[in-house]
């Protein structure tokens, strides 16, 4: 039984806007440290947002004031709104959710932005 399940992603301008989502379970929602990463084919995953239970969130330095992590309690679900692409925002976007020593990753999702 998948824990995350992500949906959004595709292609986009540079400058354009794309919403991911990643649905969940109430409990994991609630208590796990939710984050966004990303991957590009030969390089390492990097966490690109991340949201703890009490709502604090911290960023990555590339993507300050253009992407926000948020989360809907009622829809069991994570967000990660992403505005001002560019290019070198193209990777393959994860979900995880993390609390001691339970670890869950979405399936990955393909973000293009392009000209």
């Amino acid at each position: 039984q998948e824990q995350l399940v992500q949906s959004g992603g595709g292609f986009v301008q540079p400058g354009g806007s794309l919403r991911l989502s990643c649905a969940t379970s109430r409990s994991i929602l609630s208590t796990y440290v939710m984050s966004w990463w990303r991957q590009v084919p030969g390089k390492e995953r990097e966490r690109v947002a991340l949201m703890i239970s009490n709502g604090g969130t911290q960023y990555a330095d590339p993507v300050k004031g253009r992407f926000t992590i948020s989360r809907d309690n009622a829809k069991n679900t994570m967000y990660l709104q992403m505005n001002s692409l560019k290019p070198e925002d193209t990777a393959v976007y994860y979900c995880n959710a993390r609390w001691e020593t339970s670890e869950y990753w979405g399936q990955g999702t393909q973000v293009t932005v392009s000209s």
